[in-house]
């Protein structure tokens, strides 16, 4: 009896749960009554298709698979599907056409973090307006103009050159472990002038516990992600706290002027002339940190990885850059010379390309939006599903394959979109894009490696990665 009840009552809530949604849900709400949703199903109620996304991205991991069975359904050319995922109803958008007119249209998508409580309400990625445009100018000045990656480009190496010689020492590192230590010690230098020690080892481990939680289902239970992640965060801001206290009362025990990201935030001005609130610092320092030093560590750890897979990439990696090294006498290089190594550039943003850090980017509907005879209606998630432009073969020939040669024809608009889109484009393009560049510099110009495990399994959830995080044998050439 129970075999036949109960996929009989699962099949009644789906059933419901798309018509709620499907029919009245878009009639009573539209501005134009009747006007239907674009193709797709909702899943069951509450939970939405959650344990399909998780089925696709966790156990099959096929996630590009998740998109690909909505289109062998649903396809009828408009680029997107509603849904309902991370506790909300949605509208999955993969298009090149369709993400362009979701990043376009910024006064009906506006961003919205699904769980925005984790990073901040009051952070660079959550506010609007006139408090976004302060915030987002100052950071970019900081981090990503030209005289701050000149500055930066010269911060940043001696810790990665010492890295690289220690992992000689060793022979055997995983490689996302490593990279991500030296990153955060470099991005907790230069944002608010962390030395390596225990308070940044910390601050490492609480973070890789709040980047877990930004993409769960928002279950504020213990033992789930969520709750894990929360927690986290009030341990990292009672830190940042104590540090931003220090210097306010002047009693840091240093003498040296802090010129880091902390102190520009906690000086910043608006037209009224009044500062940031401790809230809106804690909040901004702790978002941007989050947003530089995982991008960072994951971008650089698949270079490794592809470049022990592509050897003959590798190569010409190699060969470019030696070249650089033996034209200069001091063995730093400028970001001004990083930028114009052409190979080096194009290694760099198929890297980008494939490692796909950003799978997802969400905004959230002010109004009722029609989109090619469809509805999107007001105050649903828009999820810009950014990983399947990279991984479609109708945007990129053979796109699972790694071809820096593919940078030498122009790419169709719409189809490269790792950062982002508008106004909301990842203030830290450059500096990603720099900050990878001079670590192969480095490393292509000192070291061979190969893989331990080159056939490891790939984990889609939180960031796309193997299950060894690329572990390496590596010695000095």
């Amino acid at each position: 009896m129970w075999l036949t009840v109960v996929p009989l009552v699962i099949w009644l809530l789906w059933w419901w749960n798309d018509i709620w949604y499907g029919i009245l849900t878009a009639t009573f709400r539209s501005s134009k009554g009747g006007t239907k949703l674009p193709p797709g199903h909702m899943g069951l109620p509450i939970i939405g298709e959650m344990f399909t996304f998780l089925w696709y991205f966790k156990f099959l991991r096929r996630p590009d698979d998740y998109i690909n069975s909505k289109r062998h359904k649903h396809d009828d050319g408009i680029g997107m599907y509603r849904t309902h995922l991370f506790g909300r109803p949605s509208i999955i958008v993969f298009s090149p056409a369709a993400n362009k007119f979701v990043f376009r249209d910024e006064e009906r998508f506006v961003l919205e973090w699904p769980n925005v409580e984790i990073v901040g309400k009051t952070s660079l990625v959550a506010v609007h307006g006139k408090a976004h445009v302060r915030i987002r100018s100052f950071v970019s000045r900081s981090i990503n103009q030209p005289d701050a990656l000149r500055r930066i480009a010269i911060v940043v190496q001696p810790r990665i050159i010492s890295a690289l010689r220690s992992w000689v020492e060793r022979r055997k590192i995983i490689s996302y472990n490593e990279i991500n230590k030296v990153t955060f010690e470099n991005i907790g230098m230069y944002f608010a002038s962390f030395e390596p020690g225990p308070t940044l080892d910390t601050l490492d481990k609480y973070f890789t516990g709040l980047v877990s939680g930004i993409r769960s289902y928002p279950l504020n239970i213990p033992g789930f992600a969520y709750y894990h992640a929360l927690q986290c965060r009030k341990k990292t801001i009672a830190i940042f706290k104590e540090e931003l206290e220090k210097r306010n009362n002047n009693d840091d025990g240093s003498t040296r002027p802090m010129n880091d990201l902390m102190d520009g935030l906690m000086k910043l001005k608006d037209e009224e002339g009044s500062q940031l609130r401790e809230n809106e610092v804690l909040d901004n320092i702790v978002s941007i940190l989050v947003a530089g030093y995982e991008s960072t560590t994951l971008a650089t750890m698949w270079a490794v990885y592809y470049l022990a897979k592509y050897p003959k990439v590798l190569q010409k990696l190699r060969e470019e850059n030696v070249s650089l090294k033996k034209s200069k006498t001091e063995q730093l290089v400028t970001s001004d010379e990083m930028l114009k190594m052409k190979y080096t550039m194009k290694v760099v943003d198929e890297t980008i390309r494939l490692a796909n850090i950003a799978a997802i980017v969400f905004r959230t509907t002010t109004k009722d939006v029609q989109y090619k005879g469809y509805t999107i209606p007001k105050g649903w998630n828009v999820m810009l599903w950014i990983r399947y432009l990279h991984t479609d073969p109708e945007n990129f020939n053979d796109p699972l394959s790694f071809n820096p040669d593919r940078w030498d024809a122009s790419m169709t608009s719409g189809t490269y979109q790792v950062f982002g889109g508008g106004s909301r484009i990842c203030v830290g393009n450059m500096l990603a894009r720099l900050q990878l560049a001079v670590f192969l510099h480095h490393l292509s110009t000192g070291y061979k490696w190969e893989l331990v495990n080159p056939d490891a399994k790939m984990k889609y959830l939180s960031h796309p990665k193997p299950e060894d995080g690329v572990e390496i044998t590596i010695e000095e050439l």
